[in-house]
């Protein structure tokens, strides 16, 4: 059986700061690497064409749409969608290279990949923030994402199974960058949440006083989040946050 080839596609604006760890991990995977950026000013494109990466400029469209974009110049069989801050372990590119290798590659369309988020470089392995499976691997002409203005992912025509293995999410460099990421988040999921429907309940005082709290609880007891010290703490607190935020921002928008 011929192996089939793979496109590394990934989004990035100025993410100097860890791209080349995202490609060094993805060269030795990738049939090509095609990295759309959107205006990036720091080093990203330098570092990009040092990993014989194909650069293409792309105006930002919105998350969903920008990795469409992406998608869209790939020519492999199979195709890696990477943000600009995703780092594949050794595990998982050895795994990805098993499975490329076998009859599993015939027998799925799409493969999901566990994420662990990275703060300040420590790793996030409880409280619902692992193992946080994405649909990123799929077969060219099968798999797509979706148009949601925050929270993406990829709808796949066909059978789906999992991978074992993680990509780091190195996005934070720290507390204060995960609150600001939710800030942005909670205002797309308002209006997200709005282009959906949303009923009374989004945004009743009732659901602002006992979801947030309900969701810290949950997550920082049952979901073990206080298995990652001070730092998960603060993490649930803030998560608590974005979840009261964007019941406000629903009600202000609604207004």
């Amino acid at each position: 059986m011929k192996k089939p080839t793979l496109s590394v596609v990934i989004i990035a604006l100025n993410e100097e700061r860890h791209i080349g760890d995202v490609l060094a991990a993805a060269t030795p995977l990738a049939d090509e690497i095609i990295l759309v950026d959107s205006g990036s000013t720091d080093r990203t494109i330098e570092i990009a064409k040092s990993f014989n990466a194909k650069v293409i400029h792309q105006d930002w469209l919105g998350y969903g749409k920008q990795k469409n974009f992406a998608i869209a110049q790939a020519t492999s069989d199979w195709i890696l969608s990477l943000d600009g801050d995703e780092i594949m372990t050794p595990e998982l590119v050895a795994e990805i290279g098993v499975v490329l290798e076998s009859s599993r590659i015939n027998e799925f369309d799409g493969f999901k990949i566990p994420r662990m988020l990275h703060v300040g470089g420590v790793p996030i392995q409880h409280g619902g923030f692992y193992p946080d499976r994405h649909l990123r691997l799929f077969r060219r002409g099968k798999g797509k994402f979706n148009d949601r203005l925050v929270h993406e992912s990829v709808v796949v025509d066909g059978p789906v199974s999992d991978l074992n293995h993680a990509l780091k999410n190195m996005a934070y460099e720290n507390l204060h960058e995960f609150v600001q990421s939710m800030e942005n988040f909670a205002r797309l999921s308002a209006k997200q949440r709005l282009l959906n429907g949303a009923g009374w309940w989004h945004t009743s005082t009732i659901n602002e006083l006992i979801h947030p709290g309900w969701t810290f609880l949950y997550r920082y007891f049952a979901r073990l989040g206080f298995l990652d010290g001070s730092l998960g703490l603060q993490l649930q607190l803030a998560y608590s946050d974005y979840v009261r935020n964007k019941i406000k921002y629903l009600r202000e928008i609604k207004k």
